[in-house]
């Protein structure tokens, strides 16, 4: 079965069909990557990921390999669609994530503005998210109960906290937030409507830091974060019935 976060499932389960947003220049790990690259040899250790038992027919975002810039990138386009591409590491450490991103077409000719606070607008042109085996106890109780019911539904054990990084059109740089169907995904954005498009961005973020920072909540901050259980890169835009293009290449996890 696919790899789904909590919060599609309770978007099934509720009738609503959704998911789950100062930086470097020139961003180096000092250790290798534990993601297999977007290339076409490589390709195979990420897979595609729907919402199941959906109430209506969603069209797939589009994933592509293929040459830019003179090198291997992954082309993501949408189409009133939804769709991700996910890379299983259970239990890795929380560390540092690096990646290349580059919007060209940002979401445009919906019938509802994007704004990833609101159900109608929860939409992003490209994104890069992070599930953690977050201590499901620290959950509050009616979000562990939702969780364990979709955990039953889907037959898979679901991530009890997810966070995303935003290219939005919306909201400026630094902007955080929880998605408005679950709790258990909450945003950060990378690049906003200031950000030029069709310019290759760099990125890299201390992913066990950012969690901290944004389930402060529920996790105390002199504790560890959690490992990781899967990075998910993709975008969708179901329910702004809008289209979209970018795209991603040399992403990598390490110390």
């Amino acid at each position: 079965m696919g790899y789904l976060s909590c919060a599609a499932i309770v978007g099934v389960l509720s009738g609503s069909v959704w998911l789950l947003p100062a930086l470097a220049a020139s961003p180096s790990l000092e250790s290798s990557s534990s993601l297999a690259p977007f290339t076409p040899d490589s390709v195979t250790a990420w897979r595609f990921v729907g919402i199941p038992k959906a109430s209506v027919s969603l069209p797939p975002t589009q994933f592509d390999v293929l040459q830019e810039d003179g090198e291997f990138a992954l082309r993501i386009q949408t189409n009133a669609s939804y769709g991700t591409w996910v890379h299983d590491l259970p239990q890795a450490p929380a560390g540092k994530l690096r990646w290349r991103w580059r919007l060209d077409e940002p979401l445009n000719g919906g019938n509802t503005a994007p704004d990833l606070l609101t159900k109608a607008g929860d939409d992003a042109a490209l994104k890069v998210c992070v599930m953690f085996n977050h201590d499901l106890q620290r959950v509050p109780f009616w979000e562990r109960t939702t969780l364990r019911v979709a955990r039953s539904v889907s037959g898979e054990d679901l991530p009890a906290a997810t966070l995303c990084y935003v290219w939005d059109q919306t909201y400026a740089v630094g902007q955080i937030g929880r998605n408005p169907y679950s709790a258990r995904v909450r945003f950060m954005v990378l690049r906003g409507p200031e950000s030029p498009l069709r310019v290759w961005q760099s990125e890299l973020r201390d992913v066990g830091a950012d969690f901290k920072q944004l389930f402060a909540d529920e996790h105390p901050v002199t504790e560890p974060a959690p490992t990781l259980k899967a990075i998910v890169v993709g975008a969708d835009s179901d329910n702004t019935q809008s289209t979209s293009l970018g795209w991603l290449k040399s992403i990598a996890l390490g110390r």
